[in-house]
């Protein structure tokens, strides 16, 4: 996998994207429809916008990614449901919502309003279809905001959702609209080693694993790898919910095959609200936004699922995309949780609120300018899932910080608890560098940076960790 993380690559990639981005810019003069496309559990890199159509073909994503921006350095806030999807609907980080996991925690919309209040408020007509994880009361709309909701809310709904959306397209709209359409797929991967009906259809038998993609290329445990990882690992495989632990290469590959077929079932319903969409004649003043709660191991350093900090798990696509906008790729830094919310407001001309912890990106993605004053963004997670290890249930807490170059992230439990990558050398994470005398200086730094990070957004989590 190609990583563009070097300082030059970005300053070039930011100079394209504002020399081309002029043409449309001018377009945005009034109040855009905002829709909102997400998935759930699929990694940044699998478009065939980004690997090619050998083994995979999205060509409804693509088509966004075709007519925007995408950023290829987008982390989501928490690499599992509820947490990334409450950071995305508040613009705040999951230590302040008090959610790292996918409990039932359901927030005051006082203390923290969600995309949804925020836009009906702003005099926008808002609607959310699919799947739900918000931690919101959704049988009291005015706890999140969104007038048009129908019933079906989770597993089994993929198929349902563009109907529903196209019912809200057909409305008689006076205001510019906010839509959130949220799908499951291909979340069903959890479902498939488990030998489980897909709640959203059938995707046929694997064929022999050589007629499947290749294993991946960082798919064997990382060098000098921490003790907790290690422990974390086998509490995984020893549960009943993660059937991986003797995977053969073979079955890995066709892992990575069903992960695929159930990422072309979501593009094909995306395919069918964009149509909806295009049809309804709204799409000339929309805003579409794609982007996933968190992404999928697929097999990597023997990992399947989400919930840690490696980069198929935590990385994610961001994509912009606007009637005139043309393709531009940008590697500006991003954390998905507290940028979604700034940035939508700065489209539709609402006042962003006050305690919003991320970065607006309007400027960026319309070509006037780029946001400066971010070195890093911050990731965390809370691994409860698992089974004992020799009487031990780990359950770590931890946070992980991505630079221009280097991830370093660290947690609570373990005797060795900080690892180190250094991602333009080694993008597979292969070789944790913490330990290393030569990259004491980029370990401390990062220590710094994540310490710094912490006392200005009250992350009390730190001083336990870092001595």
């Amino acid at each position: 996998m190609k990583n563009n993380v070097n300082k030059r690559a970005l300053g070039c990639s930011v100079f394209a994207v504002l020399m081309s981005a002029g043409a449309y810019s001018q377009q945005l003069t009034k109040k855009p429809n905002v829709l909102i496309i997400m998935s759930d559990q699929l990694s940044a890199e699998s478009t065939s916008f980004n690997m090619g159509t050998k083994y995979l073909k999205t060509p409804n994503i693509d088509y966004l990614a075709e007519h925007g921006v995408s950023f290829n350095n987008a982390y989501c806030a928490n690499p599992l449901c509820v947490p990334s999807r409450g950071s995305m609907f508040t613009g705040r980080y999951p230590h302040e919502l008090g959610i790292q996991t996918n409990e039932d925690k359901l927030l005051d919309p006082d203390e923290f309003p969600s995309l949804g209040t925020i836009f009906k408020n702003a005099g926008y007509e808002t609607g959310y279809v699919g799947k739900w994880h918000l931690p919101y009361d959704r049988n009291q709309a005015e706890s999140h905001g969104f007038t048009y909701l129908p019933e079906k809310k989770g597993n089994g709904t993929d198929s349902i959702s563009p109907d529903q959306a196209n019912k809200f397209f057909k409305m008689k709209h006076q205001n510019p609209f906010f839509l959130v359409v949220s799908f499951m797929n291909p979340h069903n991967i959890c479902q498939w080693p488990r030998n489980q009906k897909l709640p959203d259809g059938a995707i046929g038998d694997a064929p022999p694993a050589d007629q499947c993609p290749p294993l991946r290329a960082n798919a064997n445990p990382s060098k000098n790898e921490t003790d907790i990882m290690k422990l974390m690992r086998t509490s995984v495989q020893n549960s009943k919910m993660f059937p991986v632990g003797d995977f053969s290469d073979e079955k890995w590959r066709q892992y990575i095959w069903a992960y695929y077929r159930m990422i072309e079932k979501v593009d094909s319903e995306i395919g069918r609200v964009l149509q909806s969409l295009r049809e309804s004649g709204l799409d000339k003043n929309t805003l579409i936004v794609f982007l996933s709660d968190h992404g999928d191991c697929q097999g990597a350093h023997r990992w399947n699922q989400k919930t840690v900090f490696y980069e198929e798990a935590s990385k994610v696509p961001f994509i912009f995309s606007y009637p005139g906008m043309k393709s531009r790729k940008s590697d500006y830094l991003v954390q998905t949780g507290v940028d979604l919310m700034p940035t939508l407001c700065e489209f539709a001309g609402i006042t962003i609120p006050k305690n919003n912890r991320g970065i607006g990106l309007k400027q960026l993605i319309t070509g006037k300018t780029v946001p400066t004053g971010r070195q890093s963004i911050v990731v965390s997670d809370h691994l409860t899932q698992g089974e004992p290890v020799n009487g031990q249930k780990p359950e770590p807490e931890g946070r992980m910080l991505r630079n221009d170059r280097f991830k370093y992230w660290v947690y609570n439990e373990g005797e060795q608890r900080e690892t180190l990558y250094d991602l333009q050398n080694d993008p597979g994470e292969m070789v944790n560098l913490a330990n290393d005398p030569k990259y004491q200086a980029e370990l401390k730094n990062c220590r710094k940076e994540l310490i710094d990070w912490a006392n200005k957004n009250n992350d009390p989590y730190l001083k336990f960790t870092i001595k």
